[in-house]
């Protein structure tokens, strides 16, 4: 732990609040704020607002919803790692979809909880993650294990399946994605080779069979 986190842990970890829904917001706000371990310094809306915060006010944790308008938890996610200081964070969602959780973690999500989590648990992770370590329940945790050794496709690798199930071709996806469609080839070769199967079309297919991207 670095003097900064030292400082930071005694003085109450310092902890963002990313949720589009107020009354989600409010009910964490109120919570987490009695805690003389932890300093909520903001409770924003989404994740535009939540990089404006963290330009003048310094974060270790961020408890990120993952489901919002405009800029969701996973882009958002991918702008933390881009900062000087990334915050840790963990994401608090209605959902546990093994996909969400997996793309989450590969964003570089630290803890995955649902919403019905205890107040002890959220508080419990928290601190785990402000330590430099994950949290995960076991459940989650069984779960994203045999997700990572189903097929192990990164999550740029997800996306672009994604956009193959939709028709588009090498260089439409290179122009959505702001990538070559060399690239695009690259990515679409290993992708093909990771499912085991003959082309993209039944790549497309068995994606949906085995719950790696949605059937609508």
């Amino acid at each position: 732990m670095t003097t900064s986190e030292k400082n930071s842990h005694e003085n109450g970890i310092r902890l963002l609040i990313v949720d589009d829904h107020p009354v989600v917001r409010a009910g964490l706000n109120s919570m987490l704020r009695k805690q003389s371990s932890l300093k909520v310094v903001g409770s924003v809306h989404g994740g535009r607002e939540a990089l404006e915060l963290l330009e003048s006010k310094p974060v270790d944790v961020v408890l990120l919803d993952l489901r919002m308008p405009h800029m969701d938890g996973i882009q958002t996610l991918q702008a933390f790692k881009k900062l000087a200081a990334p915050p840790r964070v963990v994401i608090l969602s209605n959902f546990e979809f093994d996909e969400e959780i997996y793309r989450a973690v590969e964003a570089g999500a630290m803890g995955y909880l649902v919403k019905d989590t205890s107040r002890d648990e959220i508080i419990a992770a928290i601190k785990t993650v402000y330590a430099g370590n994950t949290h995960f329940p076991q459940r989650i945790a069984e779960r994203l294990s045999e997700r990572q050794g189903r097929h192990g496709l990164s999550a740029r690798e997800v996306q672009i399946l994604e956009l193959l199930s939709k028709g588009l071709t090498n260089k439409d996806i290179g122009r959505v994605l702001d990538i070559s469609k060399f690239t695009v080839r690259n990515h679409v070769n290993r992708i093909i080779g990771k499912l085991e199967v003959c082309d993209r079309t039944e790549a497309s297919t068995v994606a949906i069979e085995q719950g790696i991207l949605p059937t609508h």
